[in-house]
């Protein structure tokens, strides 16, 4: 067992192929790495390692990856010049705003839940925003969020010991007891490559708004809230010696034909 180094193992994690002897030591190596435990199909895989099993699974990956696209393009909405037009309108505000705002087609998951408008009278995001407590494994979805308020607001009825509710103060007590100068804040960079996961580490005392200029967002933004002292494999940009501080120009303004397509569209 590669967490307790005592018993004999009997299990391995589909997704970082750690050897576990119980399902308590299971627990214990997701909560330190913060592992969902689902095997990640897009897995980079050698070619000296790869298999009839990996080629059978991407395989039926693609063929997921079909059905959705088929289902997405019977849905009536998805020639919608009304819809389109929406889109359109919310990504050229973001961009106004310094944030490269991407939209994924219809059928996508991410393009169902996202609920984020923008109020012209007020001028003003209203985003829907996802919370990730991978320490306690909890998501908390967030709709209707002025980008006017800061995030240390955002997270006052979740980890604040005397403001947060009750029963979610109990799931997340390992936050609501730790000081808050050990909470931070993180939110994935996007167009990076999957061995290279980076995050940007926002500040709790400045705006939505003012924590997004800058960013590359699909959909909708996600913060992962977790502690510096438990933080394992999650390397906050510019922190790696190895790298510049942020992304570079050709990195952060370059989309994907997928994404060009839709724009062209628009």
């Amino acid at each position: 067992c590669e967490t307790c180094s005592e018993g004999e193992a009997k299990y391995r994690c589909p997704r970082c192929m750690k050897y576990s002897c119980s399902l308590l030591c299971v627990k214990k190596h997701k909560l330190a790495l913060s592992c969902n435990g689902v095997r990640d199909k897009t897995a980079f895989v050698s070619v000296n390692e790869f298999t009839d099993l990996n080629l059978l699974s991407d395989y039926r990956f693609l063929e997921d990856v079909g059905r959705t696209a088929d289902a997405a393009a019977r849905y009536p909405t998805v020639h919608s010049p009304a819809t389109k037009k929406l889109l359109y309108c919310l990504r050229n505000k973001a961009r106004r705003c310094n944030i490269d705002l991407r939209t994924l087609p219809v059928g996508f998951t991410k393009r169902k839940e996202n609920s984020t408008t923008f109020n012209c009278t007020e001028k003003k995001f209203y985003w829907h925003l996802k919370l990730v407590f991978p320490h306690c494994h909890a998501e908390y979805t967030l709709k209707g969020v002025p980008d006017d308020k800061t995030l240390a607001d955002i997270l006052k009825p979740y980890i604040d010991p005397v403001e947060s509710d009750p029963v979610v103060c109990q799931r997340l007590k390992i936050y609501t007891v730790s000081p808050q100068s050990d909470v931070q804040i993180l939110m994935k960079v996007e167009n990076r490559k999957q061995n290279s996961v980076r995050y940007n580490e926002l500040d709790a005392s400045r705006t939505l708004l003012d924590n997004l200029k800058g960013k590359v967002i699909i959909e909708y933004p996600t913060f992962f809230v977790v502690l510096k002292t438990l933080k394992k494999g999650m390397v906050v940009l510019g922190q790696d010696a190895s790298e510049p501080a942020e992304n570079s120009d050709s990195e952060s303004s370059s989309l994907s034909s997928m994404e060009e397509g839709e724009i062209r569209d628009s």
